[in-house]
Parts: structure tokens; sequence; C-alpha cells
């Protein structure tokens, strides 16, 4: 008597967890029409995070070997869900994609969208290899070119910049994926480690279309990147320099930081702040 007292008990409270647990769910993917966007602390490199309102999900690079991609995921997405709608390896650089390749082998990923640029490196073979069994499985992959949309739902979207053609055999820092995240009024410029000639071409083609909100500051903070005509045409409330605070680069570089003074663009820093997190309902944004 004792034991199925017990039992029943048991079952009782599995039974609540499993009720506690099925309600905590359905409230963490009510976004209640915010969209989130995440610059993750990995270290030096670039690894995003958007969290769009109708709850699909992009992660953008994926930082560099040991970056703890995987972690900082876990900080930012509900302990339950093994699923990331799309992936962007922006370009080859293993500071960008050396986290993707655990990403691929432990979440479902339903598209890959990627540069037609070539990479040299094992981590780069690694991560192809990656891709090409994601794809086996089902997983759609998308070569990136400008003017592609990609609808995030409940009026967020993601829209390529560039590249603007083929580029197997480019740089690699040129054939990246720019794109801006839009989300009502509200916009992201996501400019990968695009050189100053690619982003005084997009003010050539897009003028001030580029306008946005948050800026990730090109190249990690370098001076190759964010030309005081590309940051003036996006004009944003913010920039963020995804860099690590021991890299032997000097990133942020000091033309680059007299940039964004000058032009009165407060900056942030993932290596002094850690993940650096913005929310928008589309009509303004704020830092969280």
């Amino acid at each position: 008597m004792r034991r199925s007292v017990q039992i029943q008990g048991i079952a009782i409270l599995v039974l609540l967890m499993f009720v506690l647990g099925v309600w905590y769910a359905a409230l963490r993917e009510d976004r209640s029409g915010w969209l989130t966007v995440s610059f993750l602390n990995i270290g030096q490199g670039d690894a995003i995070f958007i969290d769009a309102p109708s709850g699909r999900q992009v992660l953008i690079d994926g930082g560099p070997p040991g970056g703890g991609l995987l972690r900082r995921l876990g900080e930012v997405m509900p302990f339950w869900d093994h699923s990331i709608d799309v992936i962007i390896p922006t370009h080859p650089d293993a500071d960008h994609v050396a986290g993707l390749i655990d990403v691929l082998e432990r979440y479902r990923v339903s598209y890959i969208i990627q540069s037609s640029v070539q990479g040299s490196t094992p981590t780069w073979d690694a991560l192809e290899d990656a891709i090409a069994a994601d794809a086996k499985r089902g997983t759609k992959v998308i070569t990136a070119l400008r003017g592609q949309v990609i609808d995030l739902g409940k009026g967020a979207y993601l829209e390529i910049l560039s590249p603007d053609r083929s580029v197997p055999q480019v740089e690699t820092n040129d054939g990246c994926v720019v794109a801006r995240l839009v989300y009502g009024a509200t916009s992201f410029m996501l400019s990968c480690d695009a050189p100053q000639d690619i982003e005084n071409y997009l003010v050539k083609l897009d003028g001030a279309m580029l306008k946005s909100d948050v800026l990730k500051a090109g190249h990690h903070g370098s001076r190759t990147s964010s030309s005081p005509l590309f940051v003036g045409f996006v004009s944003p409330q913010w920039a963020v320099y995804s860099r690590g605070c021991d890299n032997t680069y000097g990133f942020p570089h000091p033309e680059t930081v007299a940039t964004f003074a000058r032009l009165g663009i407060p900056t942030l820093d993932t290596c002094e702040e850690g993940t650096i997190t913005f929310i928008s309902d589309g009509k303004t944004v704020a830092k969280r």
C-alpha cells in the first residue's frame, strides 16, 4: 500500500513537471512581437544569433576554434531546442566558421546559405564535409546572392546585399555575405569582414537604403572596413565590435575608433561586455 502511494506520488510529480515544461515552452516560444539579436561573446571572431518574432532562428557565423559557441547558444536558446532554421557562414575564414562544425553535428538545420567564395584551409574543408552530410539528411544548401530575401515571419526578414555575383576565386573577405536584418521600422547592418571597397560599392548601389539602427563594425574593427562613407550612410545608433580581448591584430584599429567618434556613434565591444543583445518591437531598438 505504502509503495503504491509512493508510485502514485512519483507519477503525479512527473506529470506536473511535464505540464510545467509544456507551459514554459509555450511561454518561451511566444516572443510577443519582439526581435532579439545577440552578438555572441566567442572571442576573436563573429557569431550572431537572431531570434525572430515568429520563433524562427538564424545563426550568422560561428566564431573561432575553441570559442565556446555551443555554450553561448545555450545561453540564448532554451535547453530543449536543438534546431536552427537558418545558418549563414559568411565566408571561409576560421574565425567565422570553425564553431559551426559542432553546431551542424548537434542541431537540426533547415537551410544553410553561404557565399560561393572558396576557402583552402582544413577548417573550411571540415565545414564543407559537415554541410554535405547535412544536405544528405535534407538540409537545403543555397548560394547567397544579392537580392535574396529570407522571410523570418511576422514582418521580419533578412536581405542579402553582397555578393552580387558568383565569386569563387576572390579574396575571402571580398566575397563575404553582407546582410541587412529588417523588422518593421528597425534594422541591423551585418557587414561580415567586407572591406571598404565593397562597403563603398554598396553605397553606390543602395545609398540611403543602408540606414540601420545597429551596425556590426566590419572585420572586428579593422581599418580595412568601416569606411567613413559607408558608416555615414548606415548612420547607426550603435556600432558593435565583435572581437577577442587578446587579439594580435590590434582590433579595433585607431582609425576605426576615430571614425565612429567623429560621427558621434557609440560603440559596444564583446571583449568588454560579453554577449551584446538588442531587442526590437519593430518601432525602436533597445540594448538589453
